[in-house]
């Protein structure tokens, strides 16, 4: 599915599924990561902090490095966890293949007011 850290091949190489269906797609993976960032960092810090005793000084600094770390790490899971959700809820979605592969083909010609 990736071709580097975070970019993505357009198509599987198996079975030419397109990855993107619209533009946008991803955005429902991106509050997938966050979301997963914001719970995990919370519970570390309510777990360190309160419940364990350690100083704010000593949980901070860990705490902001995963905050920062983790995101880049997990967006490729995010974003094949994300296509999986679509896949599961919207199966005919991914039966049909786009005849425009181009989605910014329906933005070259943007409607005229009259005059």
């Amino acid at each position: 599915m990736y071709r580097s850290l975070i970019r993505m091949y357009d198509r599987c190489e198996h079975c030419s599924l397109k990855y993107e269906r619209a533009p946008g797609y991803f955005l429902g993976s991106i509050y997938i990561n966050y979301g997963l960032t914001a719970m995990t960092m919370s519970f570390s810090y309510i777990l360190f902090h309160i419940v364990l005793g350690y100083e704010n000084r000593e949980v901070l600094p860990p705490v902001i490095a995963f905050c920062l770390l983790f995101p880049v790490i997990f967006v490729r899971f995010a974003r094949s966890f994300w296509i999986g959700l679509d896949c599961y809820f919207d199966p005919e979605g991914f039966s049909r293949d786009d005849a425009a592969d181009d989605h910014s083909a329906q933005y070259t010609n943007p409607p005229v007011p009259p005059a």
